[in-house]
């Protein structure tokens, strides 16, 4: 599962530090609550280790139930999808399932490459507001994951969870 932050406040301190706005602070349970009642729960999380995801993750997490490992992952912040990848490719080979919770473009950039073509000449962009999620699957290990070698089950935004 890749997870872009909830919608963050721009108050006047360093980028890493900004908080989740009010809509975020909204939002993040709300796409908690729909990865649960639709049984994509995480074994695992890597989460960015600035503010805005690690709060974007506590609130989901009262959601969602249950422990899943948790990693606040400092190479994770604006990360390239690139980054991204090696962060995966590093979860433990026993998780199952896993969720990544990052930032654009490095979010959306890895979940084209990872459900496009090997060639990266695909469709479209999936699109990543502010707490989009994009659920894959792919079979083999996480160390093997590479471009092209997923396939998405399900993208959703909490605008429309609401409608």
């Amino acid at each position: 599962m890749l997870l872009r932050h909830a919608k963050s406040d721009w108050p006047d301190m360093p980028d890493r530090d900004r908080p989740l706005a009010k809509r975020g602070r909204r939002d993040a349970p709300v796409v908690g609550r729909w990865l649960r009642e639709h049984g994509y729960l995480p074994d695992a999380v890597v989460c960015s280790a600035a503010r805005r995801t690690r709060q974007t993750w506590e609130l989901m997490a009262k959601e969602l139930g249950g422990s899943p490992a948790v990693t606040f992952e400092p190479r994770a912040y604006a990360a390239s999808a690139v980054t991204l990848l090696h962060l995966v490719r590093e979860l433990p080979v026993a998780s199952r399932a896993a969720l990544l919770i990052g930032h654009n473009p490095g979010i959306e950039e890895l979940a084209d490459s990872l459900t496009g073509p090997p060639d990266g000449h695909g469709p479209p962009a999936l699109g990543f507001p502010t707490a989009a999620v994009a659920v894959l699957e792919f079979t083999g290990a996480w160390a093997d994951l590479a471009p092209g070698g997923a396939r998405l089950l399900v993208h959703t935004t909490p605008a429309e969870l609401r409608s």
